[in-house]
């Protein structure tokens, strides 16, 4: 994993095509911005968990298992 130390207003990115800012920080909630190409989807992890769960379950019931 890598770790980055950034500032307000600062970016990194990853690949060619997305660019992550840092928007703010207040405790230890950090807001960040993303810019990336339309097809690239972006989920938080907690949601993503949910979207994969539900497509397992849709692919079982399809399977008739």
């Amino acid at each position: 994993m890598l770790v980055l130390t950034r500032e307000i207003g600062e970016t990194f990115s990853i690949g060619d095509d997305i660019t992550v800012q840092i928007l703010g920080i207040t405790g230890n909630q950090v807001r960040l911005g993303i810019d990336a190409p339309q097809h690239v989807k972006i989920h938080r992890a907690e949601v993503y968990k949910r979207i994969a769960a539900r497509l397992q379950q849709m692919a079982a019931q399809t399977s008739g298992t």
